[in-house]
């Protein structure tokens, strides 16, 4: 016993030490469990988040023409409106379209300067994709000859470096290309390719198909964080039906909606 009485210091340190913790733990009521710290809140206004719908071209200078002789314009409009009803439904009240008119030109510096007089806090371009008129083939569509090409499909999307929110646009351009990846939609890979010539464009994300494309006036003249996305080819016959139903309108739809959820959330 003298061995152990030596060390009587160090026992009673440690007897100390075991009420401390039993105390600490009486002083929980039995059976009780721990609340979980109270989340953060989201920095995501949603109703006051502004977005803009850029409806891609004009009813006077409509874009592309599908494989059935439909003018771009029709389906840009026609799937603006479908994402921006999901937007607004999912809370994002100040989301609206932008829709110019007249010839191409002029219209583009109009949608820039109504970008940047705004406040808007993001803006995304809605186009449906065409092909160089090199690949295009002839075909007869209900009596009425027409060009079609089933090359290529899928979507795209465009950032420019000379927007002066380009990082920021990149990233709302990844998160949308995630979210449409897991929409199981693919991207179109050809504009990585030596053979679009002059509409070749550099590959940002091989992951998920963001390119950069630096002229876009819609993307380059605009401050504040803007993305272009080239739905899908309406050029490609069986892609151009996808386009025009309500599933896939939805199917992109959700894409964007997830997108924008992201991008308020980590502003």
């Amino acid at each position: 016993m003298p061995g152990v009485w030596r060390h009587s210091p160090i026992i009673m340190i440690i007897l100390l030490s075991l009420v401390s913790l039993d105390t600490r733990y009486a002083a929980w009521p039995r059976g009780s469990v721990r609340t979980a710290p109270k989340a953060v809140p989201s920095k995501c206004d949603r109703s006051k988040f502004k977005l803009i719908l850029d409806v891609g071209h004009t009813a006077d200078a409509p874009g592309a023409r599908s494989a059935r002789n439909i003018p771009e314009f029709d389906f840009n409009l026609r799937l603006a409106k479908r994402i921006e009803d999901k937007l607004k439904s999912e809370g994002f009240a100040q989301t609206s379209l932008l829709v110019t008119e007249g010839p191409k030109r002029p219209s583009l510096f109009k949608r820039a300067t109504a970008i940047n007089n705004s406040g808007a806090d993001l803006v995304l371009s809605i186009h449906h994709d065409s092909v160089p008129d090199s690949f295009l083939e002839e075909w007869e569509f209900e009596g009425t000859k027409s060009h079609f090409s089933d090359r290529f499909s899928g979507y795209s999307l465009f950032v420019s470096h000379d927007n002066p929110k380009f990082w920021t646009s990149l990233r709302f351009a990844r998160l949308l290309g995630n979210r449409m990846k897991a929409q199981g939609l693919q991207y179109a890979r050809q504009y990585a390719l030596a053979l679009m010539g002059r509409y070749r464009r550099k590959l940002l994300d091989k992951k998920v198909g963001v390119y950069r494309y630096d002229q876009l006036v819609v993307l380059m003249r605009t401050r504040v964080p803007a993305v272009l996305l080239e739905a899908g080819s309406i050029i490609n016959r069986d892609e151009e039906l996808a386009m025009a139903s309500t599933e896939r309108q939805d199917m992109i739809g959700a894409a964007v909606v997830g997108a924008v959820k992201e991008f308020c959330a980590s502003r």
